[in-house]
């Protein structure tokens, strides 16, 4: 965590649009308009040219990546795009870079890029679901799983630059002494639910180590496919916000995308359809499709760090009890299917 971290919401709201306009001016053109739009992770701008044309604005979340880690993120979507993957292009500064570094008063400096603005809606949201019929979001989710191929076929054939940085979302990155995003165990509300999760952590240090790490299911992956970065527009599916991407297995990529639907009833539609909208572009044998159960308990803890080490948000502090009920309940499923 950094200081900015722990200022109050409407200060950092605040920070986030002073330096917004500071760095729109890193850009080619006249903007006219600019409109907060999210802040979470980061914060995300719609602004408007004079010609009329949107991009979207984004400001990082201050200390959670480095420069070289969030270049190589812009490079891989860059990659994806000129590849006719559906991802946001990314909008150069005046100078082509790619990526700005903007300070103002006694704000910390911070990371600032720009992307073309895509029209569409989510598909849905991890707190509510989606309003769609289950038909319809069994087809995007077809979509998604094709789209999830897609992503990791150009990764197994990408040559990465040589200073490409990225984090991974191996054993030690989802379950070892320092998680990725951090360590869940920590969590006071988790405290009763300890020995689950340590039976959890164990079983899935020896299934990882079976699964292995061969290119057939693992490499780069988006790492957040949630509804929420799932865009329906009406050229199709696009997908949204890599700043989560990095090296994990390709079944963490499809247990992120059904996560927020375990419980649901139409848990089983889309976990089918995704799978065979995968399947319908890139193999994914039946003997890695039996661990979709312990990617969704890992995808459980990873919530819990998150929320651990971002108690002081809105944000955590809302979603803190349906992320544990949520992870105890896939945690328990895993180490039945395991008996």
């Amino acid at each position: 965590m950094t200081e900015f971290s722990f200022l109050p919401l409407e200060e950092q709201v605040a920070a986030m649009h002073q330096v917004a306009e500071v760095a729109l001016a890193s850009w080619p053109g006249s903007f006219t308009r600019m409109d907060l739009i999210k802040y979470r992770e980061n914060g995300v701008f719609c602004v408007e040219s004079s010609e009329g044309r949107k991009f979207a604005l984004r400001i990082h979340r201050h200390g959670y990546h480095t420069d070289n880690e969030l270049l190589s993120e812009l490079q891989w979507m860059a990659a994806l795009a000129d590849a006719g993957v559906p991802v946001p292009s990314i909008v150069p500064a005046k100078n082509g870079a790619l990526l700005a570094k903007i300070q103002v008063g006694s704000f910390p400096v911070f990371q600032v890029d720009m992307l073309d603005w895509l029209s569409g809606k989510p598909v849905g949201s991890a707190e509510e679901g989606s309003e769609l019929a289950v038909e319809e979001l069994s087809e995007l989710y077809f979509e998604a799983g094709a789209l999830a191929a897609k992503l990791h076929d150009h990764a197994s054939q990408w040559s990465t630059p040589n200073d490409f940085v990225r984090h991974s979302w191996d054993e030690e990155g989802l379950i070892g002494a320092k998680p990725f995003w951090g360590q869940f165990r920590g969590l006071p509300a988790l405290k009763e639910h300890l020995p689950l999760i340590d039976a959890v952590c164990r079983r899935a240090r020896n299934d990882l180590e079976k699964l292995g790490k061969s290119p057939d299911c693992y490499g780069l992956v988006h790492a957040d496919l949630v509804p929420e970065n799932l865009l329906k527009c009406d050229t199709g599916l696009m997908l949204l916000d890599f700043d989560d991407a990095g090296y994990g297995w390709h079944l963490f990529e499809l247990a992120t995308a059904l996560y927020f639907y375990v419980g649901r009833p139409e848990y089983a539609a889309l976990r089918d359809s995704i799978v065979a909208g995968y399947r319908s572009l890139r193999p994914l044998s039946d003997v890695h499709l039996d661990n979709l159960d312990l990617f969704l308990a890992l995808r459980g803890l990873t919530y819990l760090g998150w929320v651990t080490t971002r108690s002081e948000t809105q944000t955590a502090k809302e979603m803190t009890p349906l992320l544990v009920a949520q992870a105890v309940q896939v945690g328990t499923a895993y180490l039945q299917m395991l008996e």
